[in-house]
């Protein structure tokens, strides 16, 4: 996988399901590419497929058809266990609850996926010390998430999904848990971490101010996605 090519594309992707005795189609000749450095915010009415699609994006989900680009590697016809590795390596995900392991530290919850992937101990504390840090966590290491705020707890996980250093991160709906005053000051701390680590970024949200804040607006309508306004140039 390549840095140079843009961290995500989705080519001609459609995805329907068998319904009764027809098929439901959720997505058609969908076309979307996020490139290195770039927060895309995925936008769309309830129930448009935006989860869907991020699982699409993701490797979680195959597409009925189209093809399924990352870091320049199509993974459209990839086994089981290439996409797996795929996933681990290459693609981090928040999700809108933080799914943190509640019997480990932060520190050590950012460390475990470093561990999966084949670091060694002090090289994943390392890496795991300054993400939390960058993250304004520095005093918080040896807490369980029993013990942090729900911000603290959703920092810990955006920390987690960048641990491996990927080349994607999707996220869905990753402020969506939290108080207006908590999302924004998570999101700006996501929006930065991201921007300094150089990678591409897929966001659903459903709150137009804090997409308004990223680079730019992919809108999901009808099975497909419609370019919306820019951001405020992050990225």
């Amino acid at each position: 996988m390549s840095r140079i090519a843009p961290a995500l594309e989705l080519r001609a992707v459609a995805r329907s399901y068998a319904e009764g005795s027809g098929r439901l189609e959720v997505f058609r000749n969908l076309d979307l590419t996020v490139r290195a450095g770039e927060i895309v915010a995925l936008v769309g009415q309830s129930g448009s497929g935006k989860s869907s699609l991020l699982h699409i994006a993701g490797l979680l989900e195959a597409p009925t058809a189209g093809d399924v680009i990352i870091a320049g590697r199509n993974c459209s016809a990839l086994d089981d266990k290439a996409r797996t590795r795929i996933r681990r390596i290459g693609i981090g995900f928040v999700y809108q609850f933080h799914h943190l392991l509640p019997e480990f530290s932060a520190l050590e919850n950012v460390m475990i996926p470093q561990f999966i992937a084949g670091s060694g101990r002090a090289e994943a504390e390392a890496r795991a010390r300054d993400l939390l840090s960058r993250m304004g966590l520095q005093a918080r290491l040896a807490h369980r998430p029993s013990e942090l705020s729900g911000g603290e707890q959703q920092r810990v996980a955006i920390a987690r999904a960048l641990a491996n250093r990927p080349l994607l991160l999707l996220a869905d709906e990753p402020t969506g848990n939290l108080d207006p005053e908590t999302a924004a000051h998570v999101q700006a701390e996501l929006l930065r971490l991201i921007a300094e680590e150089g990678l591409g970024a897929l966001v659903a949200t459903h709150n137009l101010e804090l997409a308004q804040g990223m680079s730019r607006i992919a809108r999901l309508e009808r099975g497909r996605i419609v370019d919306g306004r820019g951001g405020s140039g992050h990225g």
